[in-house]
């Protein structure tokens, strides 16, 4: 069977650059999973809002893979408070388009925002809804502060109706359970996927010279977006404690400012650079292409990833294709990505003293070619394709059974 499915990424396009803005990993997740279903032959569209005047209505990304752009409020990046505003024109608008081009055999809405106009495309459309929460505020309230009770609410009520809800991994899988009383016969874990073809083993000493980095010099690497709840101040401390012991260490940190609190961070982190004096050995890298960044993550020693709340940790695995020993926070799928002591280490504290001893531990010649080889291993039999081969199957399943009613 060919599936239709009709995509919902309200917030930020899958074309976007990740790193900037709200981009990120689930801009990875969309367009990776996107492209793997057109190429196994399933028709894809995808709807993001509109955020400036410059793009088409609808770009052909490759056969079977297409991205829409819907006129849902002004044609601006809007901030966060706003955007639940515009929800319901951006709805009403999809509604449209399958009136007049047919409507799909399942909507697949990520995050929070799109599983508002998904729960109700279902119920004016009779559609199948598949929802990808990417995160969720109660799972969040537990390591990091509370943002929003009625989001909290309106995740519980998506949870309730939506005909399958995808897990990253077992641990996403009960959270769900435990958090918002889901129903575990439909909660379906689909891992992610890495895109080999990018993020492969090669030589550090080149991926170094390519970059122009001191290839003597110990390469501590961050990739993220630069807000409180990914850590990055974790990473920064890191690299100071790692040099007070006397070692000749540099931080590259590849991101922009995210959210209403990512400006501020990133000032933080540049007064902190200024107080430690390590303006010299702390890199502020813009946002990278997609597949640009597996040259820094070939020339890292380390991959570091701090965050407070993680659903999965892309990043942690695609360094790990890349043959680079990931330390991180022991928070969410970080703990399915990271095995400890084999592929490199999981940090429950937020010390850095703690942080720097788990480095070097890693840095240590002997085990960071044993990890740098287990973490190769322990990505591959990660693949988008494989992720797509699981939608697609669920999709079919759906298509030939009831609807689930709130």
């Amino acid at each position: 069977m060919v599936a239709r499915l009709a995509v919902l990424s309200y917030h930020t396009s899958p074309l976007a650059q990740p790193g900037t803005g709200d981009g990120g990993g689930m801009n990875v997740y969309v367009r990776e999973l996107s492209s793997a279903l057109g190429r196994l032959g399933h028709e894809v569209d995808v709807y993001t809002r509109r955020d400036n005047t410059q793009v088409r209505d609808t770009v052909a990304v490759e056969p079977g893979f297409r991205v829409h752009y819907v006129t849902a409020g002004p044609a601006r990046v809007l901030t966060r408070d706003e955007l639940p505003d515009f929800v319901g024109e951006f709805t009403d608008s999809v509604a449209t388009h399958f009136r007049c081009a047919g409507a799909p055999d399942a909507i697949h809405a990520n995050y929070w925002l799109s599983g508002l106009a998904g729960h109700r495309l279902k119920h004016d459309l009779n559609i199948p809804l598949i929802m990808t929460f990417h995160t969720l505020e109660r799972v969040k309230a537990e390591t990091f502060a509370e943002e929003s009770e009625d989001r909290a609410f309106q995740e519980a009520a998506i949870f309730a109706c939506a005909d399958a809800v995808l897990a990253s991994c077992e641990g996403e899988a009960e959270q769900f359970v435990r958090y918002y009383n889901a129903e575990p016969s439909r909660v379906h874990v689909v891992p992610l996927g890495v895109e080999h073809a990018f993020f492969a083993p090669g030589y550090r000493p080149q991926a170094r010279r390519a970059l122009g980095i001191d290839p003597e010099t110990t390469m501590l690497l961050f990739v993220g977006r630069l807000q409180a709840l990914k850590g990055v101040d974790v990473a920064l401390e890191t690299l100071i404690e790692l040099r007070e012991r006397g070692r000749d260490a540099m931080l590259a940190i590849i991101g922009g400012p995210s959210g209403p609190d990512g400006r501020e961070t990133l000032a933080a982190l540049h007064r902190r650079v200024a107080q430690a004096g390590v303006i010299r050995n702390v890199h502020f890298v813009a946002p990278q292409a997609h597949q640009l960044l597996s040259t820094w993550m070939r020339a890292a020693d380390v991959m570091l990833v701090p965050s407070r709340s993680e659903s999965f940790g892309l990043v942690a695995l695609e360094s790990s294709a890349c043959g680079t020993p990931v330390v991180a926070s022991a928070v969410g799928g970080l703990m399915t990505l990271v095995d400890p002591g084999v592929t490199g280490f999981l940090v429950a504290e937020r010390d850095a003293c703690v942080w720097a001893d788990a480095v070097e531990v890693v840095l240590e010649p002997e085990q960071a070619t044993a990890m740098s080889n287990a973490a190769v291993l322990l990505a591959r039999p990660y693949t988008w394709r494989s992720a797509g081969q699981s939608l697609a199957a669920l999709t079919e399943r759906l298509a030939l059974s009831g609807l689930v009613r709130c």
